[in-house]
């Protein structure tokens, strides 16, 4: 079958199914995919299997098989298909998927239905795509196999750190041997990790906002959402409309059903930005002298678990299998055992399976109540979420399935010893009970991965903690331009909102300009340098892409203040009795104007001239596009923080940061804008591959959708996936 194009113009056979295959059980008639500008797919189901079913084949699509391995993984099976070199992680996987089919009849069935939807829609697409994957490749995947790759798992990342300090011979720190598969991204820095000065890491992280009725014009709420992660990242760009359930705008993660990270309804929506906390803790147990397998614990001697974990694994034309053993306890996995100790690794939503189930409630609610209460579930388990209703509420949680302590955290370094249960945590701080900000004064709530303690400064401002595990202070300089730019008293629309969002205002140079200034003019400059600081005072202190300074800046700030600490840098470093004004100031002048005149030649030397425009350098290229670029790090203090690699011409192309943005008002019928920088598609042949690039780069949005009159007026391509020929 091929799609029924309105765009002639485009080739569009990659949507044909192909011939040759059976269908899932005719989920492909009762769903149709419609394709509007930008190739954002709306998916038209007529119940919740089907709408697993179309998801599952969009993300293959337009992903390819990346989000079948995910699965493949999750079902413990990549030593079937790649052989043995492959099947170390299938001894995880097995484990966690063995718990999946225990809990899986304790979803609930509209979320099963999602489940075994989804897992029909790989299995479905696989079968008439078999060129694209290996000869081997499974196409019996189940909605257990999908549950496997959500839920969740230990912080094996945390364990080889620990092991790491605890043993760094036997556990050299680049060692994964035996602690479970790197998980996505998990080698990066942390988005939420904090430096020594109590700021967020730099160029990191993600932005929301939420307005109240009594700051906008139209006297309804608005959302922002815009996450910051690398554009290979996966985000996907989507509706799913399902009678009787929900319809449903936003993005999805490439990996599964479930991975709604935002989005809106007709009634409600929410955002997400990484929050810093600490889900897990190391134990020590004492063995039992008497009992090598056995640990005392409440003055009694308990035996350790034993799990014999059998996987198969291709070898040649034939299935050979393997066996390991596994040790653990009711709290946790044994990580290692050593001097008459047990070490035990306790972490918070460990096999929790309620997440998919958490979102689907969330995408389900009309209200404020109704979201609240999914969300108590806890079965996403991190972020803050920033949210908006056409009821007029605005709310910011610092949200965390987070232990209840009974003794300081041990960090990565130490482990609590145990001796009686009591000694452990045990309970979760009550999802009540976590940092909250509903209706605040001064109609605004904010989050860019600072802390929550300045989430609305027209409230007081108090940065004590009720728990010792809560996140710390901090207020990076980009969550303090955003103070400046949403925190006034102005009424604003939702093109203001946008216009707000795309400020390519640089804080840091309002914060240290003028002393980098005074120290140049201090040793009497001449020639390129004095010209060059002639050019620093006009600039506008703007990442913009005609801004004339700023690449000198940047090139300046690299120079002077790279691998060196806040109290070094800044005459006043960050405070958290001074949160908006600090840091401010450079306490080493000499080596400011040092690393300017350095800066000087040596931007001349990268890009040409010391006076080259910001966008010459800085671009966005994907596919033909090839068009400049504003904003910058988030070191630099830009609200839009971008990441960029250096081509092989010297120019440097954004790769991350800033890349999906969603800004919705909740009018009787919501009204949205959104952009994705790198599209809704990897495959650099398709349509949607860099068709939103001019787009994002421009500082432009595209209006959404949402309607079933928009939709139709916008329809390039419709279709129903994996339909018999």
């Amino acid at each position: 079958m091929r799609p029924r194009s309105l765009l002639p113009v485009l080739t569009l056979a990659a949507f044909a199914a192909r011939s040759g295959a059976q269908a899932a059980p005719e989920l492909w008639r009762q769903v149709e995919i419609i394709r509007t500008t930008y190739g954002v797919p709306h998916i038209r189901a007529e119940n919740l299997r089907a709408a697993g079913y179309a998801l599952a084949w969009l993300q293959l699509e337009d992903y390819g098989p990346r989000t079948a391995m995910q699965v493949l993984r999750a079902s413990a099976r990549m030593g079937l298909v790649f052989g043995r070199d492959s099947m170390e992680q299938d001894f995880i996987a097995q484990r966690a998927r063995t718990r999946a089919v225990e809990d899986y009849p304790k979803l609930e069935p509209n979320t099963r239905d999602m489940y075994d939807g989804f897992a029909a829609g790989l299995n479905r697409y696989i079968v008439l795509h078999p060129a694209e994957y290996p000869a081997a490749m499974a196409t019996d995947f189940t909605g257990y196999d999908v549950l496997a790759g959500d839920m969740g798992e230990p912080a094996y990342a945390a364990v080889r750190r620990f092991l790491s300090k605890l043993d760094p011979k036997q556990f050299p720190p680049e060692s994964r041997r035996g602690f479970g598969p790197p998980s996505e991204g998990e080698d990066a820095p942390s988005a939420v990790a904090q430096d020594t000065d109590g700021l967020s890491r730099d160029n990191v992280g993600s932005n929301a906002w939420a307005f109240a009725p009594s700051r906008t014009k139209s006297g309804r709420a608005i959302l922002l959402r815009n996450p910051h992660l690398a554009w290979n990242s996966g985000y996907y760009e989507a509706a799913m409309t399902v009678p009787g359930h929900f319809d449903f705008y936003g993005d999805f993660r490439i990996g599964g059903p479930f991975a709604v990270v935002g989005g809106f309804n007709a009634n409600l929506g929410w955002s997400t930005t990484n929050n810093a906390q600490r889900l897990e803790e190391f134990y020590s147990l004492e063995v039992d002298p008497a009992k090598p397998d056995n640990y005392l614990i409440d003055g009694t001697s308990l035996p350790l678990v034993r799990e014999l974990v059998k996987v198969q694994f291709r070898n040649g034309g034939g299935i050979s299998s393997e066996t390991r053993e596994f040790w653990s306890t009711p709290a946790g996995p044994v990580i290692h055992r050593a001097a008459g100790k047990i070490y035990v690794l306790k972490t918070a939503n460990d096999g929790e399976y309620r997440g998919g189930e958490q979102f689907l409630r969330m995408m389900h609610a009309t209200s404020l109540a109704e979201w609240k209460s999914a969300m108590r579930l806890h079965g996403r388990g991190t972020s803050n979420f920033t949210y908006a209703d056409k009821a007029g509420n605005i709310l910011m949680v610092w949200n965390a399935a987070l232990p209840l302590l009974p003794h300081p955290s041990g960090g990565d370094t130490l482990a609590i010893p145990v001796k009686n249960t009591n000694d452990m945590w045990t309970q979760y701080v009550p999802w009540d009970s976590l940092p909250q900000f509903l209706n605040p004064k001064g109609g605004y709530v904010h989050n860019e991965n600072s802390s929550p303690h300045f989430t609305n400064i027209r409230e007081p401002i108090d940065t004590t903690n009720k728990y010792p595990n809560f996140e710390k202070p901090s207020l990076s300089l980009r969550s303090q331009l955003a103070l400046q730019l949403v925190g006034g008293t102005n009424k604003v629309t939702l093109e203001d909102v946008v216009k707000l969002k795309h400020s390519y205002r640089m804080l840091l140079a309002d914060r240290v300009k003028p002393d980098l200034i005074a120290a140049v003019k201090a040793t009497n400059p001449t020639g390129d340098v004095a010209a060059a600081l002639a050019m620093m005072e006009k600039w506008d202190n703007t990442a913009a892409p005609d801004s004339k300074g700023a690449l000198l800046f940047e090139t300046w700030w690299q120079r002077y203040g790279q691998n060196m600490p806040d109290s070094l840098r800044y005459t006043k470093a960050w405070t958290s009795a001074d949160p908006v004004h600090t840091p401010i100031g450079l306490s080493q002048p000499v080596k400011a104007a040092e690393a300017f005149a350095w800066a000087v030649a040596e931007t001349a030397r990268r890009y040409g001239a010391y006076d080259a425009e910001w966008g010459s350098v800085h671009r966005v290229r994907r596919g033909t596009v090839d068009v400049p670029v504003g904003g910058c790090g988030g070191a630099l203090g830009c609200f839009r923080v971008l990441n960029f690699a250096r081509d092989a011409d010297g120019k440097l192309s954004a790769n991350g940061g800033d890349g999906w943005i969603l800004a919705v008002e909740f009018t009787d019928t919501p009204h949205a804008y959104s952009a994705l920088a790198y599209g809704n598609s990897a495959h650099p042949e398709s349509p949607w591959y860099s068709s939103q690039a001019e787009l994002f780069a421009k500082g432009a949005l595209k209006p959404v959708a949402y309607t079933a009159a928009d939709v139709e007026a916008q329809a390039v391509v419709r279709y129903r996936p994996g339909e018999k020929p």
